[in-house]
C-alpha cells in the first residue's frame, strides 16, 4: 500500500542542507528519516526541523521573556487583587466603607487605568521596554505601601487611581513585546501561561491575607489588611528591579545580555517569516492606516463584551456569598481560591489545544459556553448548593478568553507593528472606560451577594460575545482568503529579482 506522501510533519525530518536560502530556485524537500514523535509535542510547540539554535534561542526567551512577564503580570495583580481581600478582611470595617465606597475604588482604578493604556503604547513606540514597563512596576508598588497608610475611603480612591494609571501600561505593552518574538504557532500557549499568572497572583494573595491576617494582625498596631499591602509591596520591589536587566526589549533593537548577535539576526528573520513587521515612524497616515480597517473597530466590542462581563476586581461575589454564610475571615480568602486554580489549569489547557488547531475561535468559543452557563444559574440562584458551589467555582472559565483574544488581535494585526500595538491599547483601554461604569450599574456592593440583575446582564452578555467572536472569525477567514489568492499571483520563492523590482517599483 503505498505510502501518503504530505508536508513535512512531526514524524519526517526535513534535510535542511538540500535548502539552498541564498538561491533562486525551490528544490524539492524529501524527508530523511522517521521520527518518533516525543510525547511532548502534543502539549508543548514541536517543529522536527527547527535548527539546534532556534530551539536554544526559544529556550532563552522562555525562561526571560516569559518568565518576566509572568512576575511582573503576577505582582500586578497580587496589587489589584489584594483590595477585595482586604475589604472582606476587616477594611470595610475599619474605614467605614459601608456604601457603595468599593464600587468607587474601583472606578477610580479604572478611570486611571483608561487614561494611561494609548499614551503608554504611543509611548511604547518610542521607549524601551526594559525602561518603561519595569519603571511603572515601580511606582505602583511603591502606591501599594501607600495603602497601608489610608485612613479613610477617599484616601483609598485618590491611592487607587494612581496605582490604575502605572498598572495601565503593563497588559498591552506585554502582549505587544509577546507578539514581538513568538510566531502564531507558539504564541498563544506563552501568552496564556503569562496570563495564569493572574490566577495564581490571586490564590496567592488569598493564602497571604489568610496568613497575615492569623499572624500579623495587631502587630506594631496594624490591622491584617495593612500588612497584606505592606507585603505585597515587599514581594514587588525585586521583580521590578529585575525588569530593568531582563527586559530584551524588541528584536529590531534588543540588548539583552543573553541574547547574541546570531540570536538577534534570528529573531528579526523569524519575524519577516510570519509577516510581522518591525516598528516604523508612527505618524497621521498610520492612523489613517489603522481607522480604515476593521480590525480595530471588531477587536475593540469584542473586548469590551468580556471586560464588562462579570463584577470589577474588587467585587468577589462568591467571597461575599461566603461572608453572608458567616464564614471565618480565614475560610473566605482560602475557598474562593479554587476558582482561580481552575482558571489557571484552563488557561494553559485552552492555549495548548488552541495553538495545536490554529483555531482561536473555537477555544474561545467553549470559555464563553462555559462561562455562560455559570452566569445562567446565578441568575436562577434557587438552586440546590451543590449545585451554586459548582457555578461559582465555574465562573473563572470564562478568563481564558481574554488572553487568547490578545493573541488573536496579535495574529490578525501581525502585518502591521504600529496597528497591533495602537489595536491592542485600544481593545484594552475601551474595554476599561467601559469597566469605570458598567460595574456600578450591574455588580453594585448593595446587591451582594444576590446580585440579580448583574448574573442576569452576564448571562446576555455572554450571548453576545458568542456573536462577536463568530464575526471577527468570518472577517478574519476572508481576509485569509484574499491574501491566498493574491499570493497565488505573487512570485515564487528563487524569484528574489522580480520580487525586488516590484518592491522597488509600488514602495
Amino acid at each position: 500500500m503505498a505510502e501518503r506522501q504530505s508536508t513535512p510533519s512531526k514524524e519526517a525530518a526535513v534535510n535542511e542542507s538540500s535548502l539552498d536560502i541564498a538561491g533562486s530556485s525551490r528544490r524539492d524537500l524529501e524527508p530523511t528519516e522517521k521520527l518518533k514523535t516525543p510525547w511532548w509535542s502534543y502539549i508543548w510547540d514541536y517543529d522536527p526541523g527547527r535548527s539546534h539554535e532556534e530551539r536554544a534561542f526559544l529556550q532563552k526567551l522562555d525562561v526571560f521573556l516569559v518568565t518576566m512577564l509572568s512576575f511582573g503580570y503576577f505582582i500586578k495583580n497580587l496589587d489589584q487583587t489584594n483590595i477585595s481581600n482586604a475589604f472582606v478582611s476587616g477594611m470595610k470595617e475599619d474605614l467605614g466603607m459601608n456604601g457603595n465606597e468599593i464600587n468607587l475604588v474601583d472606578t477610580a482604578w479604572t478611570v486611571g487605568y483608561v487614561v494611561g493604556q494609548i499614551p503608554s503604547q504611543i509611548i511604547l513606540t518610542k521607549v524601551r521596554p526594559s525602561i518603561w514597563v519595569p519603571s511603572c512596576e515601580l511606582l505602583w508598588t511603591l502606591l501599594t505601601f501607600c495603602l497601608a497608610a489610608a485612613k479613610t475611603s477617599d484616601h483609598v480612591i485618590a491611592i487607587r487611581f494612581f496605582v490604575g494609571l502605572a498598572e495601565s501600561i503593563f497588559y498591552p505593552a506585554a502582549h505587544t513585546v509577546l507578539g514581538s518574538w513568538y510566531k502564531p504557532s507558539e504564541l498563544g500557549k506563552r501568552a496564556c501561561i503569562f496570563h495564569a499568572s493572574s490566577a495564581a497572583a490571586s490564590m496567592f494573595s488569598g493564602y497571604l491575607q489568610a496568613g497575615v491576617y492569623r499572624g500579623l494582625n495587631g502587630v506594631n498596631g496594624l490591622a491584617g489588611w495593612q500588612w497584606l499591602f505592606i507585603m505585597d509591596g515587599i514581594i514587588s520591589l525585586p521583580i521590578c528591579v529585575a525588569g530593568f536587566f531582563i527586559l530584551p526589549d524588541l528584536p529590531e533593537n534588543t540588548r539583552a545580555f543573553y541574547l547574541n548577535e546570531s540570536d538577534r539576526a534570528m529573531a528579526k528573520e523569524r519575524m519577516d517569516k510570519v509577516g510581522r513587521a518591525p516598528r516604523a515612524r508612527l505618524g497621521r497616515s498610520a492612523f489613517k492606516r489603522i481607522f480604515g480597517r476593521w480590525h480595530v473597530y471588531l477587536l475593540t466590542i469584542l473586548y469590551i463584551i468580556f471586560i464588562n462581563i462579570g463584577p470589577s476586581g474588587s467585587i468577589n461575589p462568591m467571597a461575599l456569598w461566603l461572608k453572608s454564610k458567616g464564614e471565618s475571615v480565614e475560610r473566605i480568602n482560602l475557598i474562593p481560591t479554587a476558582a482561580a486554580a481552575i482558571q489557571l489549569v484552563l488557561t494553559v489547557s485552552f492555549a495548548i489545544i488552541s495553538d495545536a488547531i490554529r483555531h482561536r475561535a473555537r477555544i474561545m468559543s467553549i470559555s464563553t459556553f462555559l462561562g455562560g452557563f455559570a452566569a445562567l444559574l446565578l441568575a436562577i440562584w434557587n438552586i440546590p448548593d451543590g449545585l451554586k458551589w459548582f457555578a461559582f467555582l465555574l465562573q473563572r472559565a470564562a478568563v481564558p478568553y481574554g488572553p487568547l483574544s490578545m493573541s488573536w488581535a496579535n495574529e490578525i494585526c501581525g502585518a502591521d507593528a504600529e496597528e497591533r500595538a495602537i489595536v491592542i491599547g485600544i481593545m484594552n483601554s475601551m474595554g476599561y472606560a467601559f469597566n469605570a461604569w458598567v460595574p456600578l450599574l450591574t455588580f453594585p456592593q448593595v446587591d451582594s451577594p444576590r446580585f440579580r440583575k448583574g448574573f442576569i446582564f452576564s448571562t446576555a452578555a455572554f450571548g453576545a460575545q458568542a456573536i462577536i467572536t463568530a464575526v471577527v472569525a468570518f472577517m478574519y477567514k476572508r481576509d485569509q482568503k484574499r491574501g491566498k489568492a493574491h499570493r497565488q499571483d505573487a512570485p515564487r520563492i528563487g524569484d528574489e529579482e522580480d520580487i525586488i523590482v516590484s518592491s522597488l517599483n509600488h514602495p
